[in-house]
């Protein structure tokens, strides 16, 4: 496409001399612009893809692919119910809870709001999101009628370890004649869990099953049962699925996709505004190119004159200055795709490295629900920001080349 005198010449137009200097530092700021945006807009929507998946996977890991719901209040002969669920092709997990609103205090006065969910020993097993990531204490000791798991974040608040113990009041307490009395119970602290989302590990504590029905006064009750499904992606199948397993029982199903669709549409919206408004970077940095090659073609127009008085073709004269701007646009963009990429697989070292440096913190769990930042690089977006910035950075050169093409050598020369 272009021959050796046209890469020559261009090479030649982008290496500055004494006289040239100023032309050749616009273009390296244009080149530095256009790296600059595309490794920002790839560590953005890195971060931005990470933070919606590993929020996901902690969500659904948590709290189940679907939920079965009575449609008139907590599930009666729930183990009927569940195994029926258990039954259904794709289903690897039907787990019956009790859970409740309480309020959290311990034998300091310390209090906080907080959310008990009741759940069998050898199904809280199955959650890996919390089974496996104890941090002290053992789930071995969480049966009976006194034991309790609650989360890192709650421990560290209320200064407790395991073997302490913490008191939870429920404001549906029994009625007598001076009032509802709210139902009051101390639990011993047999394991602490970190899932790494600061809204369960602040606000969630486990009961055995048997002692949250007791608690909550819900005797061989259920207020839901969790399902999880082998594939996630599937649940409208699967919930179509119970229903029918369940023949027409007065129940409510409702998958992930319907109880978190707000949270996940509100993401995926900023994570579609983040790459428009971050695209405008690298579309000033295109801006920058033009009126760099724009610079160029008046500054070399005694030269445009020279080389077509000789016999180069106005096709000639364009291909040379588009290779001029083509070449500040791939390099670039190449710069930017590894700065980006590096940046992406480093990060929570230099999340690390900048926090011992300033001293505070960069990521706080209690705004972004994580406790650490993640960044996950989908490949596929890596490839259409680079498209998009060598498509912009190639329609910059297009109109200087085709305004050093259609210069006139006769007008040109005619003062010189």
């Amino acid at each position: 496409m272009f021959d050796r005198f046209e890469r020559a010449v261009a090479g030649r137009y982008l290496r500055s001399r004494r006289g040239e200097r100023f032309v050749s530092v616009i273009a390296g700021f244009s080149l530095i612009g256009i790296a600059l945006g595309v490794a920002t807009l790839i560590i953005v929507m890195s971060v931005m893809g990470g933070f919606k998946v590993d929020l996901l996977s902690r969500i659904l890991g948590f709290n189940g692919h679907l939920g079965v719901y009575g449609a008139a209040g907590p599930i009666e002969n729930f183990d009927h119910v569940v195994a029926r669920i258990k039954g259904v092709p794709g289903v690897t997990a039907a787990i019956p809870v009790v859970d409740g609103q309480v309020l959290l205090t311990d034998d300091r006065g310390n209090s906080s709001g907080g959310y008990v969910r009741g759940i069998r020993q050898a199904d809280l097993r199955t959650l890996k999101s919390v089974s496996d990531h104890i941090v002290a204490g053992s789930l071995d000791n969480f049966q009976g009628d006194d034991a309790v798991a609650i989360g890192v974040g709650l421990a560290r608040r209320f200064g407790l370890a395991v073997g302490s113990s913490i008191t939870l009041v429920s404001p549906q307490g029994a009625a007598t004649a001076f009032g509802t009395v709210p139902r009051v119970r101390a639990y011993k602290i047999v394991a602490i869990f970190q899932v790494g989302m600061n809204e369960y590990d602040t606000a969630y504590v486990f009961l055995p099953l048997q002692a949250a029905q007791v608690f909550f006064q819900k005797p061989d009750e259920a207020s839901q049962i969790e399902v999880m499904v082998s594939d996630p992606d599937a649940v409208g199948a699967a919930r179509r699925a119970i229903y029918a397993a369940l023949g027409g029982m007065p129940v409510s199903v409702i998958d992930w996709t319907q109880s978190n669709n707000s949270f996940f549409a509100a993401v995926t919206v900023e994570q579609n505004v983040m790459f428009l408004i971050l695209t405008l970077i690298i579309l000033v940095a295109a801006f920058n190119v033009i009126s760099s090659l724009i610079m160029m073609v008046k500054d070399k127009t005694r030269d445009i004159a020279v080389l077509r008085t000789i016999g180069a073709s106005r096709g000639a004269i364009m291909r040379i200055f588009l290779m001029c701007g083509a070449s500040v646009g791939v390099t670039g963009t190449l710069v930017g795709t590894v700065i980006g990429v590096l940046f992406c697989w480093n990060i929570e070292t230099i999340q690390h490295w900048v926090e011992a440096a300033t001293g505070t913190q960069v990521f706080n769990p209690e705004v972004y629900y994580l406790t650490h930042l993640p960044a996950k690089l989908d490949w596929h977006e890596v490839l259409q920001v680079v498209a998009m910035a060598l498509a912009l950075s190639l329609l910059a050169t297009l109109y200087p080349s085709w305004r050093a093409a259609r210069t006139d050598p006769v007008e040109a020369l005619r003062h010189e």
